[in-house]
């Protein structure tokens, strides 16, 4: 794990300063706007853990947000920007940005998918890529998977953990979907993702 040295710190205050701001404003909006569970959701662990990880200069924690999100979100952009410039993106993914509904100041700040890649590359490539990560991140996506299927509505869906998209499954018992849940985010979204951090940057 990187740490600060009396010399000088590895990431500069200006980045720290910026993004707290922003993650504290970001808060404050989703608060008012959506209900608590929505703090659930993965990409905004990641938003307030990069907060941590920026000041603690802690590669551990800077690794498990990039696994955590560096692949849904680069596919979040990709449905972002195909429905921006053709009406239609990735079913469920970013609908709600171009929903009326939804205040656009609101909108804006959902924009932090856009800059939260590079930044969380831009952040291990400084402090170094953590092989831990792979587990803790695994096990934290434990924790919070089964506290978004036992205390979320499965109306709001939270981290797919009733079914993929936007509506709750029927096809399978909810419980058997949520372990197949549990296995696939390790295998099939974090272990990429620590091969090729772990291949670039060690």
């Amino acid at each position: 794990m990187a740490t600060v040295t009396f010399e000088g710190a590895l990431i500069p205050l200006w980045i720290k300063l910026g993004y707290t701001l922003f993650v504290g404003a970001t808060v404050v909006v989703y608060a008012f706007k959506y209900p608590p569970a929505n703090f659930l959701w993965f990409s905004d662990i990641a938003l307030l853990g990069t907060v941590p990880a920026l000041w603690l200069e802690s590669s551990l924690l800077a690794s498990m947000m990039t696994l955590a999100v560096l692949l849904p979100d680069v596919l979040w952009n990709a449905s972002f920007f195909v429905q921006l410039a053709r009406g239609r993106g990735l079913r469920g993914f970013t609908d709600y940005m171009f929903d009326p509904a939804n205040p656009r100041y609101v909108r804006a700040f959902s924009l932090f998918h856009v800059f939260m890649p590079v930044l969380l590359v831009w952040l291990v490539m400084r402090l170094g890529y953590s092989p831990q990560a792979l587990l803790a991140q695994t096990l934290l996506s434990w924790i919070v998977l089964t506290l978004t299927y036992w205390l979320t509505d499965p109306k709001l869906n939270v981290n797919w953990v009733f079914g993929p998209g936007d509506k709750p499954q029927q096809r399978m018992a909810p419980l058997l979907y949520l372990g197949l849940l549990m296995v696939i985010f390790p295998v099939l979204v974090y272990l990429p993702t620590h091969l090729l951090l772990h291949w670039l940057l060690n």
